[in-house]
C-alpha cells in the first residue's frame, strides 16, 4: 500500500474538522477575532497533521528536522487554546490553564530535543 495514501479515518477526521470549523465561523461571522481564532487553528492542525505524517514516513534519523515544526505547531495551539480558555475561568483556574499551557510545550521540548 502506498505510504502517501490517506486511510478512511483520517478522511473522515478531516471532514469533521471542515464541517465544525464551518459550523464555528457560520456562528460567529460577526466576530472577526473568533472567525480567525478558527482559521488559524485549523491552519496549525492541517500543518501539524502533515507534518506528522511525513515524521512517519520519514523513520527516526530523517524525521529528526520535522520535530522542530511539529514541536512550534504543538506550542501554538496550546497557547490559543489557553489564550481563549483562560479569561472564562476564575483567577486561580486561570493560572492554572497557563501554568498548564507552559508546561506542556517546555515537558515536549525536554521530550523532543534534551532527552536520549
Amino acid at each position: 500500500m502506498d505510504g502517501r495514501r490517506s486511510s478512511a479515518l483520517t478522511k473522515m477526521g478531516l471532514g469533521v474538522l471542515a464541517f465544525n470549523s464551518a459550523l464555528a465561523v457560520y456562528n460567529s461571522w460577526d466576530d472577526a477575532s473568533s472567525v480567525l481564532f478558527v482559521l488559524a487553528a485549523d491552519a496549525a492542525l492541517v500543518l501539524l497533521f502533515l507534518c506528522l505524517g511525513e515524521f512517519e514516513r520519514a523513520g527516526r534519523e530523517r524525521g529528526r528536522n520535522i520535530k522542530v515544526p511539529v514541536w512550534l505547531l504543538t506550542t501554538v495551539l496550546t497557547v490559543m487554546f489557553a489564550s481563549r480558555v483562560a479569561p472564562l475561568m476564575p483567577p486561580v483556574v486561570s493560572a492554572v490553564v497557563w501554568a498548564m499551557a507552559v508546561a506542556t510545550p517546555a515537558g515536549g521540548f525536554w521530550a523532543f530535543f534534551l532527552s536520549p
